[in-house]
């Protein structure tokens, strides 16, 4: 079984590195991407950035983003190019296809933000160390690794099932866009809720704002597994390789 998942994850991977990504548009985006995450934001941010909240969130948004832009790809694009029979006429187990390309997407996308986060730090060293040496503090850093890489399950778990069903790339990518988009509606609708059920918002503040920042880290991270152990046993559920043939 884990032979077969790497077997798929390197068949990924050499798709990734030397058909997807190495595409001008995909290289310049990629490198776009590390550039302004990786080196331009920390030296904006200065000594500030190996302490501030905002590592927390680039770190997950750069995981989803770099996830969703090839997980699209994973079963759609096996079905635009004509190999998906070929794929599902093998002798690996629908469960090693399946997590084979999950687990491709997620190192892709985790793999990008630890590149990010390193490089961040090794330009406000650069420019701010003055001899001494900065590092992430607390549950800034390893918080931003633990999200990082939970955001980029949650992107390859939800891009893997909309991809099963989806029969182009175009379609798979705007549907996993219109998903993404669900997250600040669910939120205003949160925000907007408290505010017709006469909750105190002061209140709700200060009990974040008592909340410490480790425990903060530790809830939404709980949130992220929970999310993603769900979708990707949905999609365990879903994959069924008599289906997709006929599809």
């Amino acid at each position: 079984m884990i032979s077969d998942v790497w077997t798929v994850m390197w068949k990924e991977w050499k798709e990734l590195l030397f058909q997807r990504t190495s595409t001008h548009g995909g290289a310049l985006t990629l490198l776009i991407v590390i550039g302004v995450f990786g080196i331009i934001f920390p030296m904006q941010q200065g000594n500030d950035w190996v302490a501030s909240p905002l590592v927390l969130l680039l770190s997950g948004w750069v995981s989803f983003l770099s996830v969703a832009n090839v997980v699209a790809d994973s079963f759609a694009g096996e079905r635009e190019r004509h190999t998906l029979e070929t794929l599902l006429a093998s002798r690996l187990s629908d469960r090693a296809i399946l997590l084979g390309k999950f687990c491709a997407a997620v190192s892709y996308g985790w793999g990008i933000t630890l590149l990010v986060l390193l490089l961040g730090l090794f330009a406000v060293n650069l420019a701010c160390g003055r001899g001494t040496l900065l590092l992430y503090q607390g549950a800034i850093g390893w918080g931003s690794v633990g999200i990082g890489l939970l955001s980029a399950g949650l992107a390859a778990s939800a891009g893997v099932l909309i991809s099963l069903r989806a029969p182009t790339v175009r379609q798979a990518q705007q549907t996993l866009s219109l998903t993404a988009m669900l997250l600040p509606v669910a939120l205003y609708a949160l925000a907007y809720g408290c505010q017709v059920l006469a909750i105190d918002r002061h209140a709700l503040v200060a009990a974040i704002t008592a909340t410490s920042m480790t425990e903060i880290v530790c809830i939404v991270m709980a949130i992220l597994t929970a999310l993603d152990m769900g979708l990707l046993v949905l999609a365990l559920a879903r994959f069924k390789r008599s289906r997709l043939i006929l599809d």
